[in-house]
């Protein structure tokens, strides 16, 4: 199941922090319901992982609409989540390596 982020940028970030599976960007210079189709072909579900500023909400729901115009089941509740629980502390992808290192740190953990 692919994770849909904003950039380049935001890939990387996921990759730093343990997630290497099927994320992809939208920022290609394709609109966005042609990239919902063409993620269609081969999906019937993917997560929405956008930035939690009013621009990555805005995208999200334009995301989830194509999504579902496409007939590919849209998952945001992670990226709910995570703004639940980073929403005083960072407002997107890219900041989540620090987030977590920070975290770790904290607590101990590996």
């Amino acid at each position: 199941m692919p994770v849909i982020v904003e950039g380049k940028k935001d890939v990387a970030a996921l990759r730093r922090v343990g997630i290497d599976a099927n994320v992809v960007s939208i920022g290609k210079g394709q609109s966005i319901f042609t990239f919902c189709e063409e993620l269609s072909r081969e999906h019937k579900s993917a997560v929405i992982l956008t930035d939690w500023d009013r621009k990555g909400g805005h995208l999200a729901r334009t995301i989830k609409e194509a999504l579902e115009a496409n007939g590919v089941k849209p998952l945001d509740s992670i990226r709910t989540q995570l703004v639940l629980l980073c929403k005083k502390e960072i407002k997107d992808i890219e900041s989540l390596p620090t987030f977590v290192s920070r975290l770790r740190a904290e607590t101990g953990s590996m």
